[in-house]
Formats: C-alpha cells, structure tokens, sequence
C-alpha cells in the first residue's frame, strides 16, 4: 500500500513541506477528532499525532492498514504500545526535538526555586523589601541526580556543565553511559548524594505513581525536586508530606497528574499545592518552545521519511 498519511494535529508546517518534496501523500486535518478520524483512518498507512487523543485498542481496530504512527512530541504514552506491537505498527517519537527546551525549562526552574524569584517578586509587587528573607542558595558545587539519561535527561546534564555542578545519572535500561557531562550513578549513589533531583523517564506500568511517601524518605539530604517528564509518576501528596517535614527544599512542577482545568483544580491536594511559595508551577510546557515547535515537525518528518525509505527498500 502506497504511504498515506493522516494528520490528526497541529504542526509545524516544515513537516508538511518535507512530505511534499520527498513525494509522499498525505491529508493535514489539525481540527479533526477521535470520532471522524475512526471512520477513515483504515484509508491510511501512516498517522501523524501529538497529544489529541488516546491511541488505544478500539482505536486501532479502525486502522486495519496502519503501518506507523509518528508523534511530534517527546514520549509515546498516548500510545497503546503493546497494541501497536501485536498490530505490527510502528511507533515514531521525536524526542530529539524538545530536548533543549526541556532541559532550559528545568534548570530556569530549579534556578527560580533556589532564589526565591517567584516569591520575592510577589513580594516586591506588593510593596515588601525583604532581603534575608529571601536569601538563595548556588548551584555550584552541588550534586544533581537525573532519574532517566535519555535524550532530555543528557540535555539537562549538558546544560548543567556550566554550573560547576557534579552530575549523577540513574537509567534502568542503560548501562556504561558515563560521559564528561555525567556520571552512571546506582539510585542508592543518588539517595546518599543528591541535593537535586530531577525526572526524565516516561510513563509506563512500572513508573507510574513511583514517586511516594517511601521513595522521598530514602534521600540523606534536603532536595530540590523538578518534574518535567510525566505527572503520572509522581503522587502529590508525598511531596507536600516531604515539603512538610523539610525533606524537599522547594519543587518545580511543569507536569502533574492532573493537567487542565477545571478537573485540576477538584483534586484535593491542589489547593495546598498552589498556597506553597516553595513550589512553581508551569502549564507542561517545558518542551513547548517556538524553536521546539519547528523541530519536533522536522525530526518526526525526517524520521518518517528514512522509516519509509527502509520500508521500500525491503
């Protein structure tokens, strides 16, 4: 079947461009929903998706032709993965093309926290000049911990040379990935060092809701704690308990469980979460970047262009 393909999302139109030089076929319906993509997505071998929906079993029964799906975004897990294995299609993520600003995102948070920017600035506002009361920490000297040393994970450690930081990273899945911006560190290594800790896993089974009351308690130190991989790992509750008892310094949330409102605010734990001058917060868009705009269309357009390459070539 000749490469068809669907687009069911707002993009950068570098992608579509690409698509039209290299000569591939393809229909861009950014306003399109689940309900109208079901009744013709069996009419295309390839979907070009970020976040407009979940890919999941009853959706894949529709697309009895399906050959990929490409994501311009970081992570696939509004993916049903192991679906898309027993169905044989491909699935095509453009991390490559957020990192940067994962990364600057992160560390503008985690500067932000250490200084009190947020406060002190409300603060000024409304008419208080309090010097010692807003006293900051430095970075130097500290030891940073990324739980995850993908693509993010080794942007941020890049990103942190400059700051005379020791970086540690822990990755189940990797091994022998020390470099001069990182160390390959055991959680346990982490759990006695890290002054800072940061997240750059996805969500899967194993991870989800990983960060509770037990993990926070195994850290010898006050942490900083930054999430910008998926809300879904951590519980909220452990680390308003953490900030409680001094065990978190101050946290950097630009994911959370629960995103959009107003289902975010009904949680319970979101009105305690929002009094804390200690905790900012972002809308997840760490990745979000005009420049990430940009690339994550040309990584996902290059990725699918080389994929289908490949498959011609069999």
């Amino acid at each position: 079947m000749k490469a068809n393909i669907l687009i069911v999302d707002d993009i950068h139109e570098i992608m579509l461009e690409k698509f039209a030089l290299a000569g591939i076929a393809y229909d861009y319906r950014p306003d399109i929903d689940r309900a109208e993509t079901e009744k013709i997505i069996a009419n295309y071998s390839g979907m070009v998706i970020r976040s407009k929906f979940q890919v999941d079993k009853p959706f894949f029964d529709f697309a009895s032709n399906l050959r990929f799906i490409a994501r311009a975004g970081a992570g696939m897990d509004n993916i049903d993965d192991e679906i898309a294995i027993q169905k044989q299609v491909t699935l095509i993520p453009a991390n490559e093309g957020n990192r940067d600003a994962v990364g600057e995102h992160m560390i503008g948070m985690l500067l932000s926290l250490m200084n009190n920017l947020n406060r002190s600035d409300q603060q000024v506002r409304a008419g208080q000049w309090l010097r010692e009361a807003n006293r900051g920490y430095e970075l130097k000297g500290r030891t940073v911990g990324l739980i995850g040393y993908g693509h993010n994970g080794m942007a941020m450690a890049q990103k942190l040379s400059g700051f005379d930081v020791k970086v540690l990273a822990y990755d189940k899945y990797r091994t022998n990935y020390t470099d001069q911006y990182a160390v390959e560190a055991s959680m346990e290594n982490i759990y006695e060092q890290a002054d800072i800790i940061s997240f750059h896993i996805p969500l899967t089974a194993e991870t989800k809701g990983m960060i509770d009351d037990a993990y926070l308690s195994k850290f010898n130190k006050p942490i900083f704690f930054l999430l910008g991989a998926r809300g879904g790992i951590v519980q909220v509750p452990a680390v308003l308990n953490a900030l409680d008892k001094g065990g978190i310094l101050g946290a950097a949330f630009d994911v959370l469980p629960v995103e959009k409102f107003p289902k975010l605010a009904e949680q319970t734990w979101y009105p305690d979460l929002i009094s804390r001058d200690n905790v900012i917060l972002s809308p997840h868009v760490a990745g979000w970047t005009f420049e990430s705009y940009y690339k994550l269309s040309e990584v996902a357009a290059d990725k699918i262009i080389a994929f289908l390459g490949q498959q011609d070539g069999n």
